[in-house]
């Protein structure tokens, strides 16, 4: 891997780092700022070294082409990356942090021109760029001709070949300047790489989540690799309808039956032996426990205990984890069992090395104090997913090479 060790920095080299700064935001307040965090490393080693750093990152969504102009600001004013300014500041006490308002054009060239040695500037919301996600070509070539070299440290982009994360580095390379990876991306693909490579036997995958559709692709890929594959969350019952369980209101995709029928066929599969169902999912008057067949007007929300003790008992022979995916919905609390006990069980298998693979997993390990007590917890789930799916492979790493 091309890491930031193995740069050539100079005093004053300015560099932009492309970081993820996609923070949850309450109004203007950040609520989370576990991603600033992550970056700090990288951020604090390239200043160690004397580099002037441009950091670049989008923040939620601008939906280009789907609104009108008044809709396009409105998004723009709740997602403005100003609001992270005053916490990277905080976490960077001592130095020089500056913020500029512009994405492109002569204010954010003077601003960057102006930089000195060991000082910080944090530009805009990339997204409010309507070229960013498109990879625009211009746009990649106006941000890479004010910089002398790039960094990539977003493993939650990492999949995605936009302007910041792929055009950038594209040109830079084409120039011959340097393009590396920073300490979280170097952690995420050494990491995840356990989980690509899959040479570490008994090979277990969790999955959960809401749909089957979402997951094919890493379903297909983890069949390849792994000994066994236990399946929680909503996605589970549209294997049980498929083996010809009923399984009430519970979500179901229809058009996934044979698919899930196939995958089941390959005998690496567990699915739930019992349920925690209700019959109304705000406002239950009823809230079970059933075995098999699900009841009609209740629908599955969580696994049930003899499923919590099976799925232990396999996730105790395992020497490699892969999760991805709650097993039920973990926000409300008469539905998190199943999860809380997915946490227990792993990170009380010691000889384990156990990834989860960023998205709602992660924030459920959070919330119930294990994510410490994992060997890595993924900053990008789709990122995550996609890079297991295509052994390894994403646009932001693949272009630094």
């Amino acid at each position: 891997m091309n890491t930031i060790e193995k740069m050539n920095i100079f005093e004053g080299m300015k560099l932009l780092v492309r970081v993820d700064f996609n923070v949850p935001l309450k109004g203007s307040e950040v609520r989370d700022d576990n991603r600033v965090v992550a970056a700090l490393p990288t951020i604090k080693y390239l200043l160690s070294k004397g580099a002037a750093l441009v950091l670049m990152s989008h923040l939620g969504k601008i939906k280009w082409g789907k609104a009108t102009d008044e809709e396009i600001e409105q998004q723009k004013a709740k997602n403005n990356m100003e609001f992270v300014y005053p916490v990277l500041a905080k976490h960077l006490q001592g130095v020089n942090v500056k913020f500029c308002g512009a994405t492109r054009g002569e204010e954010l060239a003077k601003a960057v021109a102006s930089l000195k040695a060991g000082e910080v500037l944090l530009v805009q919301n990339t997204r409010y760029e309507k070229g960013e996600s498109k990879n625009n070509p211009e746009l990649s070539a106006e941000w890479a001709g004010l910089v002398d070299g790039f960094v990539m440290d977003a493993f939650g982009s990492a999949h995605r070949a936009h302007a910041s994360t792929y055009g950038v580095p594209e040109v830079l390379k084409n120039a011959g300047k340097p393009v590396a990876l920073g300490y979280l991306m170097e952690k995420e693909v050494s990491n995840l790489g356990a989980c690509v490579k899959g040479d570490v036997h008994p090979y277990l995958a969790i999955l959960g989540g809401f749909k089957v559709s979402d997951k094919i692709k890493v379903i297909d890929s983890l069949l390849k690799k792994c000994d066994k594959i236990l399946i929680g969350g909503a996605m589970a019952y549209t294997f049980k309808k498929a083996l010809g369980e009923q399984i009430g209101t519970s979500p179901c995709e229809e058009d996934q039956l044979d698919y899930a029928r196939k995958c089941y066929e390959s005998g690496k599969i567990l699915l739930p032996v019992d349920s925690v169902v209700a019959n109304d999912f705000e406002n239950p008057t009823e809230v079970k426990t059933v075995e098999g067949d699900i009841p009609e007007g209740f629908e599955g929300l969580d696994i049930g205990p003899k499923t919590r003790e099976i799925y232990a008992a396999e996730i105790a022979k395992a020497k490699l984890i892969f999760w991805n995916g709650p097993a039920g919905v973990f926000e409300k609390e008469a539905y998190q069992a199943g999860t809380k006990a997915i946490c227990q069980a792993i990170t009380e298998n010691k000889g384990a090395f156990s990834v989860i693979g960023g998205g709602d997993s992660a924030a459920a390990a959070k919330e119930f104090g294990y994510a410490s007590k994992f060997s890595h917890v993924s900053t990008g789930g789709g990122a995550s997913l996609e890079m297991i799916e295509n052994d390894g492979h994403l646009p932001g790493i693949d272009i630094i090479g």
